[in-house]
């Protein structure tokens, strides 16, 4: 798709008719103006329509990466279009749940179209009440078991990755792919 001139797209306001009355009937200014008008055309058309490239619900396919990067969406082209443009809209939300369990599973369902599973705290601690001793340390390092679940398979090299820019940098991770959900006694 281009948005550059469109062969044939009609003004919606063409410039010769809003010529003074001198210049209505001026063969010159009219063909002048015409060839403005070929040119504008398309500039007008998108501003008229800039609510919809902005909404990535229906912008265009080919703007939907750069509406991606002004959101730090992930927008990886081999993707089908629907998951792209789901990320993309969801992509301030999973920003602000960024580093957590719920994070983690959310981007990598919606990212790569894996169940997942977070185990462990990576090393983080905190307490309800100021002053009293701190918890005892937690697990250093983070569990992450995924599995297919849109897909038929899992890329464990593409999930770490994920995962790697997803954790804060301090945390330790490690990925293991399972063939379904865990059981209740496998969490």
């Amino acid at each position: 798709m281009s948005r550059a001139a469109v062969p044939g797209l009609p003004s919606r306001y063409p410039i010769g008719e809003q010529l003074p009355a001198l210049y209505a009937e001026d063969d010159f200014a009219q063909r002048f103006t015409a060839g403005l008008d070929t040119v504008l055309a398309p500039v007008f058309a998108t501003l008229d329509n800039l609510p919809a490239y902005l909404d990535p619900r229906v912008a265009p396919a080919d703007f939907l990466a750069w509406l991606a990067s002004w959101v730090g969406a992930d927008d990886d082209p081999g993707r089908p279009l629907d998951v792209r443009r789901e990320a993309t809209l969801r992509a301030v939300e999973l920003h602000r749940r960024r580093g957590t369990a719920r994070g983690l599973r959310e981007t990598l369902r919606l990212v790569l179209g894996v169940g997942a599973d977070v185990v462990g705290a990576g090393g983080a601690t905190w307490s309800r009440t100021a002053g009293a001793d701190l918890p005892p340390a937690p697990d250093a390092e983070v569990v992450v078991r995924v599995w297919p679940d849109r897909t038929p398979t899992v890329d464990a090299d593409r999930v770490g990755a994920l995962v790697r820019g997803l954790c804060p940098v301090h945390t330790a991770f490690r990925v293991e792919v399972l063939s379904g959900p865990p059981t209740d006694d496998e969490r």
